[in-house]
């Protein structure tokens, strides 16, 4: 599978491979996403066969003018005024899906996930496709997110034929989803925009957990998973733990007292932003390493560190425990 820079004739050529009903790897703020068009449901079965991927769990449709909006959802005053507020950004918006969505992108759902993403590659690959694109991110299902080209090649080998380098991703997590089919909205998953900036234009916000099966993406117990064991710990804890095998994923400053073979900081100043961006990469870091297993602090759970803790709790649980 090639890297193509994201030159206009690289992403002239990717939205010819949507458009004949291809699949190619894409970046957005958030992660990298394997994009394929969102009205054609032989094109979308390819995504879930290339990510081994179950069918119970939808996707996210990627649109680039707010114009697409009411073309696959039933839209309301609420939907508009979040996105008017928070498009192109990382929030997801839960809507009834209108028929031309195939039943195969919502998982059989009567709603769709939808969101406009921020950044220039994303939204010129939406728009040269002439079509919405259903995008979950770029990697083997379960498995740890995508948040540059390179690790897209690394996980899914020659499966795509072609992956646009847009860079790192500036977010570095996944969009923040939120349901708007019931009379309160509802945040399904924490992600890039932080729950409190959402709250301030909606009010309090309650969580809903997934039942039998998702409702939208990212929201299994088990996911986002390092091949390493992964073990999350409070500063204490990690600080004083005895095993010189260990990779140490630490908040913030990275004191010399840290018992560990390798260490990375996800930021000095503790910035949550900085740490959010980092994340992925740095467990990609350690997968590739010879630690034997990692350990990651903890970190506080407001603005995107709600996001960061989601994350770090689903790879825990998808991992074997560490020591």
């Amino acid at each position: 599978m090639a890297i193509y820079p994201a030159e206009k004739q690289n992403v002239a050529a990717a939205a010819d491979q949507i458009k004949s009903g291809g699949v190619v790897a894409f970046p957005t703020e958030t992660v990298y996403g394997l994009g394929a068009d969102a009205l054609n449901a032989s094109a979308v079965a390819q995504i879930f066969e290339i990510k081994n991927r179950p069918h119970f769990d939808p996707l996210i449709v990627h649109i680039a003018d707010f114009k697409e909006l009411d073309k696959i959802a039933e839209v309301n005053d609420l939907a508009l005024m979040l996105a008017k507020k928070f498009w192109p950004g990382p929030l997801t918006l839960v809507l009834k899906k209108k028929n031309n969505i195939p039943d195969l992108v919502t998982s059989g759902l009567s709603t769709v996930a939808v969101r406009m993403p921020n950044h220039p590659v994303a939204l010129e690959l939406i728009r040269l496709a002439e079509t919405p694109i259903a995008a979950p991110s770029a990697n083997p299902f379960g498995y740890l997110s995508p948040t540059t080209a390179k690790h897209v090649q690394d996980q899914l080998g020659d499966k795509v034929a072609m992956i646009l380098d847009g860079g790192p991703c500036a977010t570095g997590v996944e969009s923040t989803i939120l349901d708007l089919v019931f009379s309160k909205p509802a945040i399904l998953r924490a992600g890039g925009i932080p729950i409190e900036e959402i709250e301030k234009v909606v009010g309090p916000l309650e969580f809903r957990k997934a039942g039998a099966s998702p409702s939208a993406p990212g929201q299994l117990e088990q996911h986002y998973a390092p091949r390493k064991r992964l073990k999350v710990l409070e500063r204490e804890q990690i600080l004083n733990h005895p095993n010189l095998d260990a990779g140490g994923v630490l908040f913030f400053s990275n004191p010399p007292i840290l018992k560990a073979k390798k260490v990375k900081t996800l930021s000095v100043r503790g910035d949550l932003k900085e740490a959010a961006a980092n994340l992925f990469s740095f467990l990609h870091d350690f997968d590739d390493s010879d630690c034997a297993f990692i350990l990651a602090e903890s970190v506080p759970e407001t603005g995107l560190g709600s996001a960061i803790m989601d994350r770090l709790r689903k790879a825990s649980a998808g991992s074997a425990s560490a020591h």
